[in-house]
């Protein structure tokens, strides 16, 4: 910087930037505010068709969160420029300080320009007689010393200026359209996010050099930025795609059989930067487009470690999917990387896939911790359950659907597929309960219907329950309780069993729906999953039409009765089908089903809340919205029925006599199910202050459930073979 363009500099038309940011703003805060509570919680609630159901909600929901990137966009901006301003006007203020201090001392300075300045001496004439000699060293040392202290002014002003607009750039260019969420209290911590990316990118091309210490550092600094947009890109783009796999597939040789400590900070490395390269794959710059598209193309390189004797060493896309099992990946990517991959494995087809992945890998091991990472589609999957977006657009074809689950039987990869599926059909990420799910699209609909198709396959169908898919099947199915209770219950259901789907009568067969859960009530954790969610959605459906008699123009002893018979139905598809099976394995059903049943159930309080008793009443039925969860106006009376299946529904004391005891385990469940309706209507009674007959209603329950019981074994028989 020259020292007149600081000494002089108008620093009022800064002032007038920082101030016009700041009301920026402000004004974006109002508006990010006003489309999130209304414009993106209306379109929630809506109830969607044709072409507005994927289009127009997806814009809103777009837009609504460009309000939000904008905000913390300007807001970084109104920030560094705050800043820059405050530091520059302060560094001007030591400048000006300083040359008058030298002025005192008969010290002169001038600007020579491009970044350059003198410091003289002004003699006076009376110092001409003066023996001290005062123009001498004196002289000399006072002209160095205010030279040193104007040069650190000026070197601090340009680091200043310089990183300030270095950052600026970099936040502008994370988005090519629109904005991006990057959000920074002061230009400071920008710049050090930027000053971390670049150590760390220099630091990462020579992993085989980094000691245990050094490679714990590096780490913990990963971990701290992780979720930073300008770090994570810098990162990225910095090593280079080439650079990013070379890096990882050295660090899993050098630390192969890592154990205790060592095992835990490279476990927690690969974590962080799988997290680190999610958030870079959201940036729009022009390098990490290039970064993108050159890491795709590196899938089928061959890279090997400097100390590996395997001349096979890891596929790229070995290593990228090794990468990614751990946050979220930006839908593009993941569309652009899943179709190259999805191809290579359809080629070598269903029983060919394992070999074409770990074949001559058996060396291989890129991930620290469970797994290997020889199969890409494992990573991949992982990824996908991460991104709903992506893991919807996946399985939207049904060859490749049908393919994969086909694969299930030859590798190891059912549970990822089966958190992949998940978050496919029901629109919520693995793990991720913080955001309500949205209706179910057409799409999601479609593909659950397509998966209840192939489990129901009379040649094998069912056996896809047992290869890791069982514990998400279960899952998908408590999402689906609305379609699947209207799909049992045939068409003009509709008012009794609501739902905000977009497609609430997708599940196209009877015989599917059927077959479907029957094959998954075998497996523990999909029965515990199918046994929750029926509890949920029953309780639900109760309360909100006994509080709201206008949802159903019917009487009300109608409306109980049909939700009374939909879940002896549900349960005693369930019931029967463990019984058939029990018959094969009494004691082991037992001990493994209470396991899942715990586990599963705080798990199961959290689809409350995630949407899965939404239920947005459609105005052709005469009703309000009725939200479930928002506003607290339902959700009680599921949460109680969740606690009461924990507390009550659990199988005790397996028999010497299996016939025996499934015989008394169905009717046990059959009862259960019932009790579990009435204390429904009769918690819903007494919490809203109803008037109506307590007894008479769980009399109406009792007999529709076990008609309901009745009905599913026929339903069973009609649709499979049994023992």
């Amino acid at each position: 910087m020259d020292l007149d363009a600081l000494r002089y500099g108008d620093f009022s038309k800064l002032g007038e930037a920082v101030t016009d940011w700041e009301q920026m703003t402000e004004q974006l805060a109002t508006l990010r505010k006003d489309a999130e509570n209304n414009l993106k919680a209306k379109a929630d609630k809506a109830k969607w068709a044709g072409v507005n159901a994927t289009v127009s909600r997806e814009f809103i929901t777009k837009t609504a969160a460009e309000f939000a990137d904008a905000h913390a966009q300007a807001g970084s901006i109104a920030k560094i420029l705050s800043d820059t301003r405050g530091e520059l006007i302060g560094y001007r203020t030591q400048l000006n300080d300083a040359i008058a201090r030298g002025a005192q001392q008969n010290l002169t300075v001038i600007d020579t320009g491009e970044g350059t300045f003198t410091v003289t001496a002004s003699t006076r004439p009376d110092w001409a007689s003066d023996p001290s000699g005062r123009t001498g060293a004196t002289d000399q040392k006072a002209v160095e010393t205010l030279r040193d202290e104007i040069q650190g002014i000026l070197s601090k002003a340009t680091e200043s200026d310089n990183s300030a607009a270095k950052v600026l750039r970099l936040l502008v260019d994370q988005a090519k359209y629109g904005f991006t969420n990057a959000s920074y209290s002061d230009r400071d911590s920008a710049a050090e996010a930027v000053a971390a990316a670049e150590k760390l990118a220099k630091m990462a091309k020579n992993p085989a050099d980094m000691s245990l210490e050094e490679i714990a550092d590096f780490n913990r600094t990963m971990e701290k930025y992780s979720g930073d947009s300008l770090f994570a890109e810098q990162f990225a783009t910095r090593l280079g795609p080439k650079g990013t796999l070379q890096f990882w597939t050295e660090t899993t040789s050098v630390h192969a059989g890592a154990r205790d400590s060592e095992l835990d900070t490279l476990e927690s490395l690969q974590r962080n930067l799988s997290l680190t390269l999610a958030t870079a794959s959201f940036s729009d710059s022009d390098a990490m487009q290039d970064w993108k598209k050159d890491l795709i193309a590196e899938r089928n390189t061959n890279f090997r470690a400097a100390d590996s004797t395997n001349p096979a060493g890891a596929l790229g896309s070995q290593v990228i999917s090794s990468l990614m099992r751990q946050g979220q990946y930006d839908t593009e990517f993941l569309d652009d990387y899943r179709e190259k991959v999805f191809k290579a494995d359809k080629v070598a087809g269903d029983a060919g896939t394992d070999d074409l992945w770990r074949k001559g890998y058996d060396g291989l091991d890129l991930v620290f911790g469970d797994g290997d990472g020889r199969d890409p589609l494992e990573g991949l999957f992982e990824a996908l359950s991460h991104n709903p977006e992506a893991a919807t657009n996946a399985f939207e074809s049904k060859s490749d659907l049908d393919h994969m689950l086909g694969t299930t039987v030859y590798t190891e990869r059912g549970e990822s597929l089966g958190r992949a599926l998940e978050a496919a059909t029901t629109g919520a990420a693995a793990g991720d309960t913080s955001r309500p799910a949205l209706p179910h699209s057409e799409t999601q609909v479609r593909i659950m219907n397509n998966i209840m198709a192939a489990v129901a396959q009379p040649d094998g169908g069912a056996d896809l329950v047992s290869k890791g898919l069982g514990d998400s099947f279960g899952n998908m199915a408590a999402s689906y309780m609305p379609e699947i209770s209207q799909t049992l219950a045939g068409h003009g259901s509709e008012a009794v069993f609501l739902t905000n789907s977009e497609a609430p009568d997708g599940l196209e067969e009877v015989r599917d729906v059927v077959r479907f859960l029957s094959a998954v009530s075998t497996d523990p954790d999909g029965r515990a999953g199918i046994i929750l969610g029926e509890s949920i959605y029953t309780s639900t459906l109760l309360e909100t039409h006994l509080t709201d008699p206008s949802l159903f123009d019917g009487s009300e002893k109608q409306v109980i009765e049909n939700i009374g018979k939909n879940a002896g139905t549900i349960e005693g598809i369930v019931a029967h089908s463990l019984a058939d099976d029990e018959v094969r394995a009494a004691v082991k059903g037992e001990t493994a089903y209470n396991d899942a049943l715990k586990a599963k159930g705080d798990f199961a309080k959290t689809w409350i809340a995630i949407g899965l008793a939404n239920m947005s009443v459609p105005g052709a039925y005469g009703g309000p919205a009725v939200d479930a969860v928002g506003g607290g106006i339902l959700g009680a009376v599921a949460g109680l029925a969740v606690d009461r299946v924990l507390e009550g529904q659990k199988l005790e004391g397996a028999r010497d006599e299996a016939l025996y005891s499934s015989a008394k385990d169905f009717y046990d469940s059959r009862d259960s199910v019932s009790q579990q309706a009435q204390w429904a209507a009769g918690d819903t009674i007494e919490r809203n202050h109803l008037d109506l007959p307590e007894q008479g209603t769980k009399d109406l329950i009792r007999n529709a459930v076990n008609e309901g019981y009745d009905a599913s074994g026929e339903l069973l028989s009609r649709t499979k073979e049994r023992p």
